[in-house]
């Protein structure tokens, strides 16, 4: 599939998103308003400073859920989320564990699922990938081939295996084929998506248009917004001023919940990756959101 194809598939999914869009914009009740989660990354040297005031201040916040990240590791997040009343359905882990397995049996994998059973944990998120496991489609493929042994593993014991996009995957390689293409084409249906839709336009496609093109497949959104003026596509650094609270950019964040909807997503986070003050960065993105 080449992008021009690519694109022109998602432009037409989305029309089918599109069509509830005016009963469903702006609704008070909306599912991910009510429920609203915070990847926590966002808030990393706040939390590694101050863990439980951390998790304080996202509850009052009004943020319901948190999501994890650096799991196995994380037992002081797992505790202040749950002494601040904060549920816990998700968690990026050590995705090594997965793209690059020590062993035949994931063995490595296999214990981050029980630590995840045990806890409650519902999904389980590959957050990225090093540069030596991207640089060509033979290495999305091998990523590709190893994800879907891990979803069998651990649909087995009830978690869902996600992967979440950055800008990289969506630079066509040879043939006009992007990474993110062999993904969506090569995982097993067992394997869903966390689309990061600040990413997801960075790399040059509407995020509305790709979550209805792979509704049913979209795990989790991550919602941040792009400040006005950054190139697009860009695969390239990028400068932090880059990274906006949501209602402060030039991607909409209505449609992205409609859409959500449609498509099937199960839960929506708020991320943003630098921020000079990210406590009121995301005090501000949840007022946008209308959620309080």
């Amino acid at each position: 599939m080449n992008r021009r194809h690519f694109l022109r598939t998602a432009a037409a999914s989305s029309l089918a998103v599109g069509l509830p869009r005016a009963v469903a914009a702006l609704d008070p009740a909306n599912p991910y308003r009510k429920n609203i989660g915070i990847q926590l990354y966002t808030l990393r040297n706040e939390l590694a400073a101050d863990t439980p005031g951390t998790l304080k201040a996202v509850a009052e916040a009004g943020y319901q859920q948190v999501e994890l990240y650096g799991f196995p590791d994380c037992d002081p997040l797992l505790k202040a989320a749950a002494d601040h009343g904060l549920a816990v359905h998700s968690s990026h882990f050590n995705w090594d564990a997965v793209v690059s397995p020590s062993d035949e049996a994931m063995s490595d994998f296999r214990k981050i699922l029980d630590k995840a059973k045990e806890h409650g944990l519902s999904h389980l998120v590959i957050p990225y990938l090093h540069d030596h496991q991207r640089r060509s489609l033979e290495d999305y493929q091998s990523v590709a081939g190893n994800a879907s042994k891990a979803a069998v593993l651990a649909k087995e014991g009830g978690i869902r295996l996600s992967y979440h996009n950055h800008a990289f995957e969506f630079e066509l390689k040879d043939g006009g084929r992007s990474g993110f293409e062999v993904l969506v084409d090569e995982c097993s249906p067992d394997v869903h998506f966390e689309l990061d839709v600040f990413w997801v336009k960075l790399g040059g496609i509407d995020p509305v248009e790709l979550i209805g093109r792979l509704a049913g497949r979209v795990s989790q959104l991550h919602l941040k917004d792009l400040a006005e003026g950054v190139p697009v596509p860009s695969f390239g650094g990028i400068p932090q001023e880059a990274f906006k609270e949501l209602g402060g950019g030039t991607i909409p964040m209505e449609p992205l919940l409609v859409a959500a909807a449609a498509a099937g997503v199960v839960h929506c986070h708020v991320e943003q990756d630098h921020s000079p003050e990210p406590l009121e960065s995301i005090r501000r993105s949840i007022r946008h959101l209308g959620t309080l």
